[in-house]
């Protein structure tokens, strides 16, 4: 394949930002791609057989966290706080499907963030969209959103200490299965889900009883798991700087996993001609927009070798549109023998604004889309290989609905996204228990 990591650059390109000065971008990127690889080629071609075994139904995806990072948010407890929902998530899933869940966390590397429009009014003023903080700055005056060059070597410098820290608390025993305590945010406010979990726990915690009472002791695999980071590759010149050739094979070692989004999969495209090239797995995201014909050529031109693993298919239809809009596109897929996994992303389609202009979600339409999705497959005697959710480990006041009741009067008292709204870890861990008794359900029916 005739493929270079800047083949993009002669093709049409959206949701870019305009640098004022393209020397001092170019100097930037120079700096990053003399800088280490924040993963290694060989974590990347794991995850690739951990998604394809995902698309034949034996592993499930969890693709998890923040809409978009913060710098301000690189810290200690706001890194773990992610960490721990997306474990707790995990062991609910794992209980409840009996088999592995393949965490991927929208973590250590999700900075940008694509924009309906590219100015905003701000107090009067109109100002350029805030687009993520690789590139502007939140801040509502012009200097603040000018797009920056050096904020790139910023996101760099907070992704890799993201993923240092993230690694040092799984391999130091974060995830220790024997410490229930380290799972425990806290989020039960009911006394029947609370009764729920706290069995959950105690059957976890007896089944690796027992796992070591056959002479398992020791086993690595109770103490510690595997866990992949994921960004959207939205800015091409920042991928193209940390994309490197090993063996003859393209990697962007700036992630594992990328994903490319609804505005930026133009078949044509900067996007779709750069994912083509590097061995990451690589989502693509399919709106209700998409046909039948059209999902078949973006597949040809991302993944012509229909290698297993290698694309994700994230779904975001809103759940109105998932039962008549999806099940073509699954159909399709099979006439056509494509390898692909399929996972939901039941957040993107079902965002609604409230008569008083706050963007939220409603967490019963969140969970529509789910149990759409799951039929649709299951109709078509497909697979649901995995879920991709934006959410938090913090008690924000975000999506609305879920086992706190909020309603759209409690969105003021912790709304802090400057992007989309994400579910609260209590939202998230009601929302595991509900896939967990899906994936027991399907696994029982199969006997």
């Amino acid at each position: 394949m005739d493929w270079s990591p800047g083949c993009w650059r002669s093709l049409p390109i959206e949701q870019q930002p305009c640098y004022e000065d393209g020397e001092a971008l170019g100097r930037v990127l120079t700096r990053v791609r003399a800088l280490p690889p924040l993963v290694v080629p060989g974590e990347i071609d794991t995850l690739r057989g951990r998604l394809a075994q995902a698309g034949k139904g034996q592993a499930f995806l969890l693709q998890g966290g923040d809409c978009a990072e913060r710098f301000a948010d690189c810290t200690r407890t706001a890194i773990e706080a992610k960490l721990k929902i997306l474990m707790q998530m995990s062991l609910v899933l794992t209980w409840g499907a009996r088999m592995p869940v393949v965490r991927v966390a929208r973590m250590a590397g999700q900075y940008a963030k694509p924009r309906s429009q590219s100015t905003e009014q701000v107090n009067g003023q109109a100002l350029p969209v805030y687009r993520g903080d690789s590139i502007n700055d939140i801040a509502p005056h012009p200097e603040a959103r000018r797009a920056q060059p050096e904020r790139l070597l910023e996101a760099y410098y907070r992704s890799a200490a993201t993923l240092n820290f993230a690694r040092a608390l799984l391999d130091g025993g974060f995830a220790d299965l024997h410490h229930p305590d380290h799972w425990d945010l806290g989020f039960v406010r009911c006394g029947d889900q609370r009764a729920v979990y706290n069995d959950l726990i105690e059957r976890m915690l007896d089944a690796v009883n027992f796992v070591e009472s056959t002479g398992a002791a020791g086993n690595e695999s109770l103490r510690t798991v595997e866990l992949f980071s994921s960004h959207e590759a939205l800015l091409l010149p920042y991928e193209e700087a940390l994309t490197v050739s090993v063996d003859g094979r393209w990697y962007n070692l700036g992630a594992h996993m990328l994903w490319i989004g609804e505005r930026t999969r133009q078949l044509d495209g900067a996007h779709v001609a750069y994912a083509r090239g590097i061995e990451n797995p690589v989502g693509i995201k399919i709106g209700p927009s998409m046909t039948p014909d059209a999902l078949l050529m973006l597949l040809e031109a991302v993944e012509p070798a229909n290698r297993p693993g290698r694309v994700v298919l994230i779904t975001r239809m809103g759940a109105d549109a998932a039962a008549s809009r999806l099940p073509p596109l699954i159909a399709a897929a099979a006439r056509a023998g494509r390898a692909e996994a399929w996972a939901c992303d039941p957040m993107h389609g079902n965002t609604v604004t409230t008569p008083q202009g706050v963007k939220t979600r409603r967490f019963h339409q969140i969970l529509s889309e789910l149990e759409t999705t799951f039929d649709a497959h299951q109709a078509a005697g497909s697979v649901l290989a995995g879920v991709h959710f934006e959410l938090t480990g913090d008690d924000v006041t975000e999506c609305t609905g879920g086992p706190q009741e909020l309603s759209d009067a409690d969105l003021s008292r912790h709304y802090q996204t400057h992007c989309d709204p994400r579910l609260n870890y209590a939202q998230s861990l009601e929302m595991a228990f509900r896939l967990a008794h899906r994936l027991r359900q399907h696994r029982l029916s199969r006997g």
